[in-house]
């Protein structure tokens, strides 16, 4: 299940950013953090997996009629699971009404394995 990231999770969030093939060093996680904390049009959700937080996806709203999903992030000894699958479509399913959900570059290629239906590598 998607729930709301929260500051008090922050370390939590930067570890799982970090498994993004993006940069990855601690000032550009900390950068990134804090532009989900303070731009109101950044929304980053973490998936809760039994009592575990296993996996992150962050999206940013462009122009009041767009989605874009550019962070997807799930920890390696839970890939393989579906579970980046069920983050993008109850991501999808939360913002649909309002946006036209899509990704980024890098967000890009795994939307659409999980349009194609295919079993994703997260």
């Amino acid at each position: 299940m998607l729930i709301r990231y929260k500051k008090s999770q922050e370390k939590i969030a930067m570890g799982l950013l970090s498994f993004m093939p993006e940069d990855n060093d601690v000032k550009s996680l900390q950068e990134t953090i804090k532009e989900y904390e303070t731009n109101e049009n950044w929304h980053l959700y973490f998936w809760r997996y039994d009592d575990d937080i296993v996996g992150l996806i962050g999206l940013k709203i462009e122009n009041d009629i767009r989605a874009i999903i550019q962070h997807i992030s799930v920890n390696p000894s839970f890939r393989n699971a579906g579970i980046g699958r069920k983050m993008v479509n109850e991501l999808r399913n939360m913002y649909c009404d309002e946006y036209d959900v899509g990704g980024d570059e890098a967000t890009e290629q795994f939307l659409s394995k999980c349009d194609d239906g295919n079993e994703s590598s997260e």
